[in-house]
């Protein structure tokens, strides 16, 4: 059976896809703020991407290493980057 994308409210959509480009955000992070597994995330990013952005999305996925918690390195703890929302 395959999985449906469910309607999301454009905000978290955004913020799902955001997270999803992100290079320090592990796909465990996505899955414990809003419930998605790495294979979810993935149907969520094919349907909201145009196939170009898919593509490139995909490819810079699959090399990263802090995408998946069991395979970062271990002084690796955030899943941002400590600037990233800095106040202004």
């Amino acid at each position: 059976m395959k999985w449906r994308v469910p309607e999301l409210p454009e905000a978290d959509l955004s913020r799902i896809i955001e997270m999803a480009w992100e290079d320090r955000t592990p796909f465990d992070a996505i899955e414990a703020s809003y419930g998605f597994s790495e294979q979810q995330v993935i149907a969520i990013m094919r349907r909201h991407l145009k196939g170009g952005s898919f593509r490139l999305w995909r490819k810079r996925v699959t090399s990263r290493s802090t995408k998946h918690i069991a395979t970062r390195p271990a002084g690796v703890q955030r899943a941002y980057c400590p600037t990233q929302y800095k106040q202004r």
